[in-house]
């Protein structure tokens, strides 16, 4: 058997297509043919049945709401149940896969192209990846890092992590914009049809499940690594005492600790089911309560915890840490339409009147109103005045709703590590 394919291009004179005002030029179009032949009659092969030299779409991503959205897929393979939420951020991939509050989630990114810069092993968070997946627009076919170490592609399937790409993430976020995060299924598996799917996904919600206990670390330990030296932007000025602070791990991120340190302080990493007798039986200096995922209300005991510390020793808390203080100290806590996801989030301190860009992460917010007398709102989310920070000054408490080590950045809100250490230090003369 053979193909002919045969183009043929016609003679024609350029000089009709050229405006009649201009001299037109001389040339004539040449006139050719090209042929191909593909000789098949000594291959057993029905043409026919040839795949594609292009991968094709291997993957579906089935939403609670029945929407059904094809793609193809990179990384793990399988099926995999999650919440999606989208990620603003332009840069920080590879922070955003291993930061442990993305526990339960599906992460779409905003920023279309992703994978050019590899992986940088020296950028983790967290040594493991949770994110259920990862769900993004262009996937890049070439990296180009002088720190890169893998391809973002080899990374995601050693870290089992399923995830997909030429899904319309621009029309994926304006729908979780619009209606808010959405439970959905991923899956490369061809036997399960979409009305299985759309069951699964239906049958379970983020909301109400324990996180926490997921990612923290199972037994204590001790740190030590600080940040390396272009980090010291906001050190200056700070008297450094070698404070012992206690850091419960709820899903904590390494440049946390990592700045915790850069300030002189002696850390104990502990699980987040460590008991609070435990911990002041240290006699720290301070108590540092991390970030985290789910909902603050699916973890009774470890807010118990939290109210057994405060007033006790100067406590500094974020994201999920900020949200535990809020409880213990008998607040509210509700789900928001889609939360605060991105490294952009405008934020205005209120003590001073500024203005500061910061990264956040999470799905709950604080609800001010159920606060106590005595506490202070320190900190709004100037895109929807949700509370982004309080203050406790009668219990030497304060907390943020985001990140201030802000890796890999902005780092407006850096300054905050140091406000733990100067109210530490005040305890500490005054004793």
């Amino acid at each position: 058997m053979a193909i002919k394919v045969a183009m043929d291009f016609k003679l024609r004179n350029l000089s009709n297509d050229w405006p009649s005002k201009r001299t037109p030029p001389t040339k004539t179009a040449r006139s050719g043919v090209i042929k191909c032949f593909v000789n098949s009659s000594n291959v057993n092969t029905d043409l026919s049945l040839a795949e594609a030299p292009w991968k094709v779409a291997d993957a579906r991503l089935v939403l609670e709401d029945g929407s059904v959205w094809k793609a193809k897929s990179f990384g793990a393979s399988g099926t995999q149940v999650g919440e999606v939420v989208f990620n603003t951020s332009m840069t920080g991939y590879q922070e955003i896969l291993t930061d442990p509050s993305y526990a339960g989630q599906f992460v779409l990114l905003t920023n279309p192209q992703i994978g050019n810069t590899g992986v940088t092993f020296d950028d983790e968070e967290a040594k493991e990846c949770f994110l259920a997946g990862l769900l993004i627009r262009n996937l890049s076919i070439s990296t180009s890092n002088w720190r890169s170490s893998d391809s973002l592609v080899d990374y995601l399937a050693k870290k089992n992590i399923m995830g997909i790409y030429d899904v319309d993430t621009r029309a994926l976020t304006r729908k979780v914009r619009d209606n808010g995060s959405l439970t959905g299924i991923l899956t490369t598996e061809k036997s399960k049809t979409d009305e299985e799917l759309l069951e699964m996904a239906r049958s379970w919600h983020i909301a109400g499940v324990d996180m926490i206990h997921g990612v923290s670390c199972k037994a204590p330990y001790e740190w030590k690594d600080e940040t390396d030296s272009e980090w010291e932007f906001n050190c200056k000025g700070i008297d450094e005492k070698g404070f012992h602070v206690v850091a419960y791990d709820f899903g904590i991120k390494l440049n946390i600790l990592k700045r915790l340190a850069s300030h002189g302080c002696k850390i104990t990493v502990v699980p987040s089911t460590w008991p609070a007798s435990e911990t002041l039986m240290m006699k720290p200096d301070g108590v540092f309560f991390s970030n985290g995922p789910g909902d603050p209300s699916a973890v009774p005991d470890t807010v118990e915890i939290v109210k057994e510390i405060l007033g006790k020793v100067p406590v500094f808390g974020i994201c999920m840490g900020h949200q535990l203080i809020g409880r213990a100290l008998g607040g509210k806590c509700f789900k928001m339409k889609y939360g605060h996801h991105g490294g952009n989030q405008p934020v205005r301190n209120l003590r001073i009147n500024r203005v500061e860009i910061s990264s956040q992460n999470h799905n709950f917010a604080i609800d001010p109103a159920s606060l106590p007398e005595g506490v202070e709102v320190t900190h709004i989310n100037l895109n929807d005045g949700t509370c982004a920070g309080m203050a406790f000054p009668a219990l030497n408490v304060m907390s943020l709703q985001y990140h201030p080590e802000a890796s890999p950045g902005p780092h407006d809100s850096d300054y905050a590590f140091g406000e733990f250490m100067q109210m530490m230090a005040k305890i500490k003369l005054s004793a």
